[in-house]
């Protein structure tokens, strides 16, 4: 249906030149509108979510005739929505897998720590990567075992497919089908935070950007989930942030606005953001 619209669209082109004369110029860039503005469609993580919509704001700002549609879908489908070219630009916080990397191109935007996190009432703030694996595979199922009170340890997990769940994985070293059975599944960071906020036993996970006060971060090993100590290499929890393109959809205004995140400018954003810049 791609290739008939295309030829409808050139048809209708043709007829248009025929009748008034003139040349219509071609830009390759089938997102723009009647008013000249350019569409530059992003998808994926909603760990780098929050990201984007603050470059977008500023760079929408500075570019008048720009307009990013951002939509959080979470890491796998931001790189399959690339791969079709469904999205100019997929929003990613694991590293490509071998088959995609074959596929789409990834630039790294950013760097973020995946935090370990708590209920402010829980007294636990420190755990080891081997506590947090027996917590999460179900080994330690009260917070007694591990220095708290004595109260059931309610897990909370994200949905598959997410780029944090791949990421805190790895870290901790456990695969998917070892998760505790009657984990809680939140969709989305957003989510996690807010089920921890409000269970006094729960323990979670999410990307730096959402730590607040609602809710506690704890140490890993003794070292504090800052950027700073992803940046040193001493905190263990950490992914990167990609901008996902196909060299046969990109668009010359998409890759604009990638090299804008990678520039001076933009990595001033990462870093207000409490993220961890690429150089």
């Amino acid at each position: 249906s791609e290739m008939k619209r295309k030829k409808i669209k050139l048809l209708a082109g043709a007829m248009i030149i025929a009748m008034t004369g003139a040349v219509f110029t071609g830009c390759g860039n089938n997102s723009t509108s009647n008013d000249g503005t350019v569409t530059i469609t992003v998808s994926g993580s909603t760990s780098v979510g929050p990201l984007m919509e603050k470059i977008a704001e500023k760079y929408e700002e500075e570019n008048s005739n720009i307009s990013i549609e951002i939509n959080q879908t979470g890491s796998s489908a931001g790189i399959k929505d690339a791969m079709d070219g469904i999205s100019q630009i997929g929003m990613s916080s694991r590293d490509l897998k071998d088959e995609e990397a074959a596929k789409v191109k990834a630039t790294v935007l950013a760097y973020d720590g995946v935090a370990v996190i708590t209920n402010t009432g829980n007294s636990v703030k420190e755990l080891t990567i081997g506590q947090i694996r027996d917590i999460f595979t179900g080994k330690i199922t009260n917070w007694s075992e591990v220095g708290g009170s004595n109260a059931p340890i309610v897990v909370v997990s994200r949905e598959a497919g997410s780029g944090t769940r791949t990421a805190f994985e790895e870290g901790v070293e456990y695969s998917e089908e070892e998760l505790v059975k009657d984990a809680i599944i939140s969709k989305g960071n957003g989510d996690v935070k807010t089920t921890v906020s409000t269970n006094e036993n729960a323990i979670g996970f999410v990307s730096f950007e959402y730590v607040d006060d609602a809710i506690s971060s704890i140490n890993v090993n003794g070292i504090e989930p800052t950027a700073a100590n992803v940046k040193a290499g001493s905190y263990a929890l950490s992914r990167p942030f990609l901008a996902v393109t196909n060299e046969q959809y990109i668009t010359e205004d998409s890759q604009k606005l990638i090299d804008y995140i990678t520039s001076e400018e933009g990595q001033q954003i990462v870093e207000d953001n409490k993220l961890i810049t690429i150089d």
